[in-house]
């Protein structure tokens, strides 16, 4: 399995749409994509701008499937402005 985390920092004015948009994107993810079997939004307790998550593919291909689909490169489109920092890390689930 690929495991995928990101940790964002979101401008505090975007926050409550940049949640929207996300968790429409880790929705249609886990629905449209069958190589994408989790995707979890969590928002830490202590700064409610920090949003992490932790996305579970069969493999890396799966996840270029995902980079490559119609709502992740609509959702990065509407969001990007919105993001202060970004951090990916890719994993492998043994």
């Amino acid at each position: 399995m690929h495991i995928v985390i990101v940790h964002f920092h979101v401008a505090p004015a975007h926050r409550d749409a940049f949640l929207r948009e996300m968790k429409a994107n880790a929705a249609n993810s886990v629905e449209l994509e069958t190589g994408c079997h989790q995707f979890d939004v969590c928002v830490a307790p202590d700064d409610p701008c920090h949003v992490f998550l932790y996305e579970v593919y069969d493999d890396s291909a799966a996840f270029d499937v995902h980079l490559a689909s119609a709502h992740f490169q609509s959702f990065n489109a509407v969001t990007n402005a919105w993001v202060t920092s970004k951090c990916v890390k890719e994993f492998i689930r043994y």
